[in-house]
């Protein structure tokens, strides 16, 4: 496969020391309904962001300001879930650093949409709204991560 050599260069940067550590991918059907269940959710905030972003046109097509605050969230929320989406691949493909780097977003990008959200003016109702669903969906996420068969999939390396 061709694009393998240029998806490992692309491990290297995103996994930084760890990006050569490999795990046996399990065929623990515990573990396949994670991944699987981590699929649907993240493809839902991929729809709750496109969705928002169609909101976003259709009320700009009508005269709407809709603001430049939301058009940047817009287009976060859809680069965070295609970086998830990568995460998620290759943590199927036994990449550890790849598995580590969605458990530390899951984590860390519901804080950051929620503490957003309670910021008084910053967006309008419903993309305050679209930030605690998206927010939730990532809680989703993280909960099947940090699960023992989740984590016991994906050892640790030893130094």
């Amino acid at each position: 496969m061709q694009l393998e050599p240029a998806l490992r260069r692309l491990d290297r940067i995103a996994g930084g020391r760890q990006a050569d550590h490999r795990v046996a991918v399990s065929d623990d059907p515990k573990v396949r309904r994670a991944f699987t269940a981590i699929t649907v959710l993240l493809g839902a905030g991929f729809v709750l962001g496109l969705a928002t972003v169609v909101v976003a046109l259709v009320m700009t097509s009508r005269g709407d300001d809709v603001g430049f605050s939301v058009w940047m969230r817009c287009l976060v929320v859809l680069a965070i879930t295609t970086t998830l989406f990568y995460f998620l691949w290759r943590a199927r493909a036994g990449w550890y650093w790849a598995f580590r780097r969605l458990q530390l977003f899951s984590r860390i990008f519901p804080v950051v949409a929620l503490v957003l959200a309670a910021i008084p003016g910053l967006y309008p109702f419903w993309v305050v709204t679209e930030q605690i669903l998206f927010a939730l969906l990532l809680i989703g996420v993280s909960d099947y991560l940090q699960s023992d068969t989740m984590r016991a999939a994906f050892p640790k390396p030893r130094r």
